[in-house]
């Protein structure tokens, strides 16, 4: 009966329905179905079905487009309006929506719109725009070696190392981060770079920052580089305990001081100089904690 009743279904003309249509498929039953004729009648739905998804598709593309049309509109800056700002930072929410579809992020690749970020929007002189392209580049390169590989290969990692280290505003900062974090993490192109760049005293640099969410992120991606790459130990001490003591103390937020404590390199074998009140918070955190960018 219920296989009956399956066979006379309507599914909608959707991506929905065509999902729906797989799902019932596949639960039918256990047993391979015998093969049958497909119904002129579900060979024109499921025609219908496949052009709406791929109509989709290519409305998305078009709306890539007209984002980076937004974007593309230059104008001098004193000449650069409210209106034009708020535009411009719709267009880069539309895009960070988006590109949550990894195809959407190639396609960003593909049309100029991650060179545009690059060359143009990290160094914008709102700042609005220049944590929003931050966060876009994040967005894109995060789980996509592809989108990494060309981002490392147009000079993004030493644009995002000066945001994360000097830029004045706290938000675009901690954006530039996340944005790097996916450039380093798991990618060997991208630690080269980050080396080559002298990654670490920015991270150092960062563990010192009055903000308390650079300081925490920051940590965790020092504390997550070591213990991917041990062979890097070296250079981190190089730099000495210094920076590493201030930032270690009692009066550190729980997750600074645990990150700096855990890991040896950072603890030297023991606390640094300065560090003894974190004998506590380091006594039985034997997890590697989890990166929080």
């Amino acid at each position: 009966m219920a296989e009956e009743n399956r066979q006379h279904r309507r599914y909608q003309q959707n991506l929905q329905g065509l999902l729906q249509l797989a799902v019932d498929a596949g639960s039918a039953s256990e047993e391979p179905a015998p093969a049958e004729p497909m119904s002129e009648e579900r060979k024109a739905w499921l025609r219908e079905a496949l052009a709406d998804v791929a109509k989709g598709q290519l409305d998305e593309v078009e709306q890539l487009k007209q984002c980076l049309a937004v974007l593309q509109q230059e104008r001098k800056v004193e000449e650069e309006e409210d209106d034009d700002v708020e535009e411009k930072e719709s267009a880069f929410e539309m895009l960070s929506e988006l590109c949550e579809n990894l195809d959407n992020a190639r396609d960003l690749m593909v049309l100029g719109g991650l060179e545009l970020c690059v060359s143009r929007y990290l160094s914008h002189s709102q700042s609005g725009l220049r944590w929003r392209a931050a966060e876009l580049l994040a967005l894109c390169a995060q789980n996509m070696p592809q989108l990494q590989i060309h981002l490392l290969s147009i000079g993004t990692l030493p644009k995002l190392l000066q945001l994360t280290d000097a830029d004045p505003h706290p938000t675009v900062r901690v954006k530039a981060l996340y944005a790097l974090s996916c450039l380093v993490r798991e990618q060997d192109a991208g630690i080269q770079a980050f080396l080559s760049h002298d990654g670490f005293s920015v991270l150092m640099r960062g563990m010192q920052s009055e903000h308390e969410k650079l300081r925490t992120k920051s940590a965790f991606l020092l504390l997550n580089l070591l213990t991917s790459h041990p062979e890097h130990k070296a250079t981190v001490r190089l730099h000495g305990y210094g920076p590493t003591a201030s930032v270690c103390s009692s009066h550190a937020p729980l997750t600074v001081s645990r990150a700096c404590c855990w890991h040896p390199v950072l603890s030297g074998g023991g606390l640094p100089t300065g560090s003894e009140g974190l004998q506590g918070s380091c006594s039985g955190s034997g997890d590697v904690p989890q990166t929080a960018i």
